[in-house]
């Protein structure tokens, strides 16, 4: 595939952005002179794209275009009928598309690209773009499996790729406050954390709706938003929103919010990859899966736990549960009992549990109460009540927009928040819980006929090698098979 930097013009444009700070004092015309106060000069904005316009995708890229700092000129959707069309309305001069491939390969100009699609797409849309020297912003998760996480992670180096992903927690100053009690050793050794959601708030854990071809909208795209997954007729109510409860297109609860909320102590006690995994799931009753959920979806709960060596930032091996479907820790006695533990109704959150004391925050949600600290000896530390952030998502998408103008390497690139470099390995971890998910699921006939469940264990993981060395079936989950067209 031929990189769109070969490009005489678009590489010097580019290199032009990439080194803006460089050239401004040297190339650039004082904007008063060439348009009066406020002119921003057409070669000082990043010219952006959308993969995916509508819903997330719209806030993406709103806050991308910095109030109308920067240029939006193109945006691609399967289906503007639906709440992509609210883009439209945003940016009435951008160029539209159904094929973010087509969007790409006609668009020469394009410096930098959100992608907010399901996360099936994620990879295969990323891959196409930065194989063009084209920087990404790309939606939690970062990936839709292990593979393709750390396929990612390589490429934006290989190609000096801008990357961000969309946990934008990770931008939130608060989580200073943690990272400073973490490292002072107020919480003496910590060897525990526990994550929660009420998540899922979709349907999940039944068999996938039949398909009904005659039911597809007429604006809808169905071939390219199953991109990567099989081909099948029009399926019923999986687009927009109730696919993530499905594992050829999503990845469950641990895939939407878990990045937010497992991204606290994963950055805060500088965690690696997880040495284990193992789960249990809760059960839906049918009569063809005997009071277990079907393999086709992400169960209606789930208790995940992994561990973690030791790391400069947490001196003990790390200890790490996650439930999900409402299921939450027991109230640490520390804690008085009518404070919320987590965040606003104790409904989503994370626990950081020390010799010393306990740290409970959650504040990568929406939730708007601050991190708190109870110790043993009775001390408590809180943050502020109200959150003092005047940009939008803590500024996230306004500085990857910056570090894509500084370039690759700059100073502005090296203090993202989470590109590739840690969101890869985070988000691998995150995965590795769905990989204990559908592993619990893996059964064959045993010696008198009966079917039996054989990966219902601890399950052995070699992060450096992407390999469980205990159960060679489970290793069908760490990558997928991708649609021809759709590769990564």
């Amino acid at each position: 595939m031929q990189n769109r930097k070969t490009d005489p013009k678009t590489n010097s444009r580019r290199s032009f952005i990439k080194n803006s700070a460089l050239a401004s004092s040297i190339f650039i015309v004082p904007r008063h002179v060439l348009g009066g106060k406020g002119f921003i000069p057409p070669s000082d904005q990043l010219v952006l794209a959308a993969i995916g316009s509508g819903g997330k995708g719209r806030s993406d890229i709103l806050n991308a275009s910095v109030k109308g700092r920067e240029k939006v000129a193109a945006l691609c959707d399967v289906d503007f009928s639906g709440s992509a069309s609210a883009s439209v309305e945003n940016f009435p001069k951008a160029k539209l598309y159904a094929d973010y491939r087509e969007m790409l390969d006609k668009e020469k100009d394009i410096d930098a690209v959100t992608i907010s699609t399901p996360d099936h797409v994620h990879a295969p849309a990323a891959s196409y773009a930065m194989q063009r020297g084209i920087h990404v912003y790309v939606q939690k998760p970062m990936t839709h499996n292990i593979q393709e996480a750390r396929m990612l992670t390589k490429m934006a180096r290989t190609h000096k790729i801008v990357s961000q992903m969309g946990n934008q927690g990770g931008s939130n100053p608060l989580l200073g406050m943690v990272q400073k009690w973490v490292d002072s050793g107020k919480l003496g050794k910590i060897s525990k954390v526990q994550v929660w959601t009420n998540r899922p708030v979709w349907p999940q854990g039944f068999a996938m709706p039949d398909p009904a071809p005659d039911q597809k909208p007429e604006d809808l795209h169905w071939d390219l938003w199953l991109g990567p997954a099989k081909s099948m007729p029009y399926t019923p109510n999986l687009h927009p929103f109730n696919w993530r409860g499905w594992w050829d297109y999503g990845t469950g609860a641990l895939g939407d919010v878990g990045c937010h909320l497992i991204d606290i102590p994963f950055r805060t006690l500088g965690l690696k990859y997880p040495t284990d995994a193992e789960c249990s799931v809760g059960s839906v009753y049918t009569q063809m899966w005997n009071a277990d959920y079907h393999p086709e979806g992400c169960p209606p709960s789930s208790f995940i736990t992994l561990h973690f060596a030791a790391t400069d930032k947490s001196k003990s091996p790390i200890e790490m549960t996650w439930s999900d479907g409402g299921i939450r820790p027991s109230h640490p006695e520390i804690i008085p009992a009518d404070n919320d533990i987590g965040g606003a109704n104790s409904a989503n959150g994370v626990l950081i549990i020390g010799e010393k004391g306990i740290i409970s925050t959650n504040i990568n949600d929406s939730s708007p109460l601050m991190p708190k600290l109870y110790l043993n000896d009775g001390t408590t530390e809180f943050g502020p009540e109200v959150e003092e952030n005047d940009e939008p998502e803590y500024g996230h998408h306004r500085k990857w927009v910056d570090a894509c103008k500084a370039g690759f390497g700059s100073k502005e690139h090296k203090e993202l928040t989470s590109s590739f470099d840690y969101a890869g390995p985070m988000t691998e971890t995150v995965l590795m819980g769905n990989l204990a998910i559908r592993s619990y699921m893996l059964r064959k006939e045993n010696s008198q006929g009966r079917m039996e469940y054989y990966g219902r264990k601890k399950l052995l993981w070699d992060g450096e090698n992407m390999k469980i060395t205990n159960l060679e079936e489970a290793n069908q989950f760490v990558g997928r098979d991708h649609r021809k067209g759709w590769e990564v």
